[in-house]
């Protein structure tokens, strides 16, 4: 059934703030801490593993290949642009908005991170091409097995996060029903529009801000990851000019 994927992923990332919030019960505030660092080093460390394979590449031939990097340029202006257009937008202050809202109507009032948890734990999940190219796989053929794959992944980062962070990490799964949910309804028509190269600029640039997060987490809120997400809307359309970037 077209939609399956999403809703085993909202369900995974629920289960996850579930026993995160079990397992961070056992830790004192300093333990927290360091499981938080430990989860945005974790974070990192992913991050820099999807955006190296978006960015490097083996030039000539066997044994004496080296290691080339590039497209340093796409995500200068990807970023860049992105970032202007999100700070005008103000797409931080509307999660956070809704985040204070969900904190009230979900009964968490007395919960001092559930917004920052809530935002940080959304963009995480929110991010990258598994998510697209997962989506568009359910809602086309109805094969949700990415995003299921995906769902063991948000599970873990969830469940790690909420221990730290607490529980408005559960809460990421509101984005993550609206943003998969609606790109697998809308799949057939999205799926002409993005290319192999569209899709590939969304893991590198999505790689990119999942590393701002892991910056966050280590060292504390440094950048408003957020209003940096339209760089991934800036990357599809880097795609379809005709010189590159």
């Amino acid at each position: 059934m077209i939609g399956t994927g999403t809703l085993i992923n909202v369900a995974a990332i629920v289960a996850g703030g579930l026993v995160g919030k079990v397992i961070g019960g056992f830790f004192n505030e300093k333990q927290q801490e360091t499981l938080s660092k430990a989860c945005g080093v974790s974070v990192l460390f992913i991050a820099l593993a999807g955006a190296m394979e978006g960015m490097l590449s083996i030039s000539g031939e066997a044994g004496s290949a080296t290691l080339a990097a590039g497209r340093s340029m796409f995500v200068v202006v990807s970023l860049c642009v992105g970032a202007v257009i999100g700070e005008l937008i103000n797409i931080e202050g509307g999660f956070e908005k809704f985040g204070a809202w969900l904190k009230v109507k979900s009964g968490n009032s007395k919960e001092r991170m559930f917004i920052d948890a809530f935002v940080t734990a959304s963009i995480t999940v929110c991010t990258g091409a598994m998510i697209v190219v997962g989506a568009l796989k359910d809602g086309i053929s109805g094969d949700p097995s990415i995003l299921i794959l995906k769902s063991v992944l948000d599970f873990i980062i969830i469940v790690v996060m909420t221990s730290s962070m607490g529980k408005g990490c559960a809460f990421s799964a509101v984005p993550v029903l609206v943003f998969e949910g609606g790109l697998t309804l809308f799949a057939k028509l999205i799926s002409p529009v993005l290319t192999q190269g569209a899709i590939t600029n969304i893991s590198l640039i999505g790689s990119v801000l999942i590393f701002c997060v892991g910056v966050n987490l280590v060292w504390g809120k440094q950048m408003r990851v957020a209003n940096m997400l339209p760089a991934i809307v800036v990357a599809v359309i880097i795609d379809y000019l005709p010189f590159t970037v």
